[in-house]
């Protein structure tokens, strides 16, 4: 049993992005290991060389806004490489199979209710030093998984176990 209150995790996501699909495996884990005493928080970071990326993330947020959030991005992160080929239809296709209110996804990607979201996540995130992903922010450390995710998980763990001794001893 983990007590006290370890840090969140952010992790900031293209979800066109073949390395982020990759780190799912790691948040995957992490949440195996911590279970809910880790919050993790998706952090939009649309980037510009996949065209789908920014309604992606708009789809996303109506999924969570749905309930249907995590189960949403992980189908999708299955699926990279059909969106980049067929485009937001597949954005559809993945909320009708999780679940979600495939109408009300679709006229959210019409009437860009969730593109104040995506552009405030992906302004902070500029803000903070992202520039590719994946990015993991945890504590006061960024973490860039965009060029080798090698390790990143055990210095996560790092961090969160570090957290949970200093909740020991204070």
């Amino acid at each position: 049993m983990i007590d006290g209150s370890l840090p969140r995790l952010e992790f900031w996501c293209d979800l066109q992005c073949p390395d982020c699909r990759t780190a799912l495996d790691d948040v995957r884990a992490l949440r195996a290991r911590y279970g809910d005493a880790l919050s993790v928080e998706l952090r939009y970071f649309p980037l510009e060389k996949h065209k789908h990326a920014y309604a992606a993330a708009e789809a996303a947020e109506e999924a969570f806004a749905q309930g249907l959030g995590w189960p949403f991005v992980e189908a999708l992160l299955a699926r990279v490489e059909e969106l980049d080929a067929r485009g937001q239809q597949v954005l559809l296709d993945v909320a009708r199979e999780v679940g979600a209110d495939v109408e009300e996804v679709d006229t959210a990607l019409i009437d860009g209710r969730h593109m104040l979201t995506v552009d405030a996540d992906q302004a902070e995130g500029k803000a903070i030093g992202v520039t590719g992903t994946p990015t993991y922010v945890i504590g006061r450390e960024r973490l860039d998984g965009g060029k080798s995710q090698e390790g990143l998980r055990e210095r996560i763990e790092a961090v969160v176990e570090a957290a949970v001794e200093a909740a020991k001893t204070s």
